[in-house]
């Protein structure tokens, strides 16, 4: 109860007096207007057409044509950081999210736990009258708490939603997402053939789950928060999207940077004498290195455009259409969003906040790829090998990235991109529209502001103060300052004073109209921070941070450095964390249960994510599976972990055993049994890697055997790789391939599901020989 109980309560109902009140759901005042987040993802400052950039956006044109755009609004660098601020109010390393939550650490400031004392939005609103659903990426989950055993006390509809549709990790494949209906996973309604697009089913679900709530009760407001996997790699886009753009980036990314930046001046984004950073603003792996010689990143550098073969221009050029493509896309679903809301007249009373995340994102390095897990696992980018890809690029068979370049060009014309605290990375696309509540349109507003200031700025439009206690837990105040001040009101001074910056060992304090940054590069492995090189701008005359003033103004460099530790202090910033990708994502952390030498699996069970499941890597292993063969036969898949561009399965084909290991989307190593399978019950069939060798980055080498029962079927070499198959979704399935498959030799249709009986499967990883594992294995599944 939320109140006390007012009525009278005697030996007979007769004589008692009820009271409905503390048993009432909460109602919001009629006329509440409904709120919207649309967040993109990795969409710089310069890539909206209402931004001065050249992709078409028309319906996002639409909503700033109806409201405001602001010029000075910044992020934190990087994804799950910045959804904590959007949703909470407060500040990323106050929720716990120094960084992404794949990359947690054990203290305060970075554990990727929003704790309860900083109540989300949604959370917020719910108690207010508030119908809340969540759609498309979360990434606000640590990685430990990402499957159906752990605790759901950090996905969104322990968060205050009321719905969930969407995916919970970094990034999914926008053909076959890893996608999870409230609190379970769930397969894609369609596949790629049939037209299945992640983008399509997330804005038909957003519309879904408004028309629900508005069927019954057309006045109750709805908090929707809609976040689109796009534009995040893999930049994922129908062909003829991407045919729109053909030939539109021919002139390379340093040419579009002005072309941009003449845009931006006319519209009036940045003022008249900004300028363009150089494509290496801090530096080179030729030019620069930290302390004791420490390399400087070498994916952090753009290759000149003129000193490109023609072979990497069309490659180059291509990529950018594909990632064009995808957001002119995302904008077509956006653009259904708005005329669902217009045909239900609701438009007009909803308070629109469409954002970036973040700044363009750097993680294709200057080549580029067409498969990022082959980064992940070490393995560099061959040029002819993209290039015999470049007519893929966007659909199923790749997971591309375009190259750095393009990532400066689209976060025109600020320097650097997603993970620095330079506006490259912090300075992002922010547009507000409410018709109801505003006078203003189509304007564009200076004052700077924070992903933290979302939260007040909602509350104060739907006239609303933040509460002392949610969920019976006092709460940290909201950090952030209501922008709605701003709103009818073009030249009022910014109401924010400070705001500090701190990701992967980058740094800044702007402090009235002053920043100071660090060169510090990220993920860099620097460390000696107390040597940092520090920056001084004037932001309100140079945007893109061209012309430092440390040396003219060293005081004034010395009191933004003071109150950097100051606000960081009070925030929780320490310790800061700078070590290499491959550090942060080996670093120990929590598990539900401890690592074991045999696993037991069944079919018709939920996808099991790769950080939980079995690890194979670098090891011997043996797959067997207890199956009964009809005498008609069977086929399909018996097991099956990752995908395409990387992973391995176990599967029947024309009565054969059959196995795949798909190295990285390199290769496809298959083994097909001599002798058809048995027909008979309770037979064991079986695949067993020995590892015999090791190549160079931890890459096994070894001999793969089939076997039925007892008996070697099949042989033959192969090597696996030693990284992670997926950096998110494509898990480990039983009896079926549920997304993206390991290989295109399925014989049947998706989700190619096994047609005999499988029973069990186990998988052993304690490295003892295998015909002693058999027989055991055998009993084992025997007395499961």
């Amino acid at each position: 109860m939320t109140q006390p109980f007012h009525g009278v309560v005697d030996l007979d109902i007769r004589n008692s007096v009820p009271d409905w009140a503390p048993y009432e759901q909460p109602k919001a005042p009629p006329g509440t207007p409904n709120v919207v987040y649309i967040v993109l993802d990795d969409v710089g400052f310069g890539a909206l057409s209402c931004y001065g950039g050249v992709i078409d956006t028309p319906n996002i044109d639409r909503i700033a044509a109806g409201g405001l755009r602001y010029t000075q609004w910044h992020t934190t660098a990087l994804c799950s950081p910045t959804r904590s601020c959007l949703l909470t109010g407060r500040n990323h390393t106050t929720n716990g999210m120094a960084c992404i939550t794949e990359a947690a650490v054990g203290f305060p400031n970075g554990n990727g736990h929003i704790p309860a004392q900083c109540a989300t939005l949604a959370e917020m609103l719910v108690e207010r009258g508030f119908s809340t659903a969540a759609v498309g990426k979360w990434h606000l989950t640590a990685e430990d708490e990402m499957n159906m055993a752990s605790t759901k006390r950090n996905w969104p509809l322990g968060r205050g939603f009321d719905r969930f549709y969407g995916f919970l990790g970094a990034e999914t494949n926008q053909w076959y997402p890893d996608l999870t209906h409230d609190n379970h996973p769930t397969d894609p309604p369609g596949t790629p053939e049939q037209g299945y697009h992640l983008s399509v089913d997330l804005t038909d679900k957003a519309i879904e789950f408004i028309d629900d709530v508005k069927a019954i009760a057309p006045d109750r407001p709805m908090f929707l928060y809609y976040a689109l996997g796009c534009a995040h790699a893999p930049h994922h886009v129908p062909r003829d999207w991407a045919e729109r753009y053909r030939g539109r980036f021919d002139a390379g990314y340093e040419r579009i940077r002005e072309t941009i930046l003449t845009r931006q001046r006319e519209l009036g984004i940045v003022p008249a004498g900004t300028g363009l950073p150089p494509i290496n603003p801090i530096g080179t792996a030729a030019d620069r290195s930290g302390p004791e010689g420490a390399p400087f990143p070498e994916l952090d550098y753009t290759k000149p455009w003129d000193g490109l073969s023609d072979d990497e221009r069309r490659l180059f050029a291509r990529m950018a259409e594909v990632y064009a493509g995808f957001l002119s896309h995302a904008d077509a679903q956006i653009g259904r969003l708005l005329d669902f809301l217009a045909e239900i007249g609701q438009l007009d009373n909803t308070v629109l906040l469409l954002v970036s995340d973040n700044g363009a994102s750097g993680e294709g390095g200057p080549n580029g790829s067409v498969n990022e897990m082959k980064f992940a696992n070490g393995i560099p980018d061959d040029l002819a090998a993209n290039l015999a890809l470049l007519d893929e690029l966007g659909g199923p068979k790749t997971y591309n990235h375009y190259p750095t370049g393009w990532a400066m060009a689209f976060n025109t014309p600020f320097k650097m991109w997603k993970r620095y605290s330079f506006n490259g990375g912090t300075c992002d696309p922010c547009i507000i529209s409410w018709p109801a509540g505003t006078s203003a349109r189509g304007e564009i507003r200076d004052q700077y502001h924070h992903a933290i200031d979302l939260v007040p700025t909602v509350l104060d439009c739907l006239g609303l103060t933040q509460p002392d206690s949610v969920k019976g837990v006092t709460q940290v105040p909201i950090q952030g300052v209501s922008m709605r001040y701003s709103f009818d009101t073009p030249s009022v001074p910014t109401a924010r004073k400070a705001q500090f910056y701190s990701m992967l060992g980058t740094r800044a304090l702007w402090h009235d109209g002053w920043k100071a940054v660090t060169t510090h590069p990220a993920i860099s492995g620097w460390t000696h921070y107390e040597q940092d090189t520090w920056e001084l701008y004037n932001t309100q005359t140079d945007r893109a941070e061209l012309h430092d003033l440390a040396a003219e103004h060293p005081d004034k460099l010395r009191e933004l450095i003071g109150l950097w530790f100051y606000e960081a202090g009070v925030n929780h910033a320490f310790p800061l964390d700078d070590r290499s990708a491959l550090e942060i994502l080996l670093t120990p952390r929590p598990q539900l249960v401890a690592p074991r030498d045999r696993y037991i699996y069944r079919p018709g069970g939920a996808e099991i994510p790769e950080t939980v499941a079995v690890n194979v890597r670098n090891r011997s292993y043996i797959i067997a599976a207890q199956v009964d063969i009809p005498q008609a036969g069977a086929r399909g898949v018996l097991f099956s972990h990752g995908s395409r561009f990387g992973g391995h399965a176990l599967y029947v084909k024309d009565d054969r055993l059959c196995y795949v290991y798909n190295f990285v989307g390199l290769t496809e190593q298959k083994i097909v049994a001599t002798e058809d399978v048995p027909v008979g019950e309770n037979l064991l069939l079986s695949a067993g890697f020995d590892k015999t060798g090791e190549q160079p980055r931890g890459v096994a080498q070894g001999t793969l055997s089939l076997y039925y029962g007892d008996r070697l079927v099949g042989e033959g070499k192969i090597q696996t790789q030693p990284g992670r198959f997926a950096l998110a979704g494509e898990g480990l399935n039983t009896g079926r391939d549920a997304g993206e498959p390991v290989t295109d030799d399925y014989p049947g249709t998706a989700p190619w599901a096994f047609t005999g009986t499988l029973h069990r499967l186990a998988i052993d990883v304690s490295g003892a020989p295998y015909l002693d594992l058999e027989r055991e294995a055998a009993a084992m599944l025997a007395r499961e």
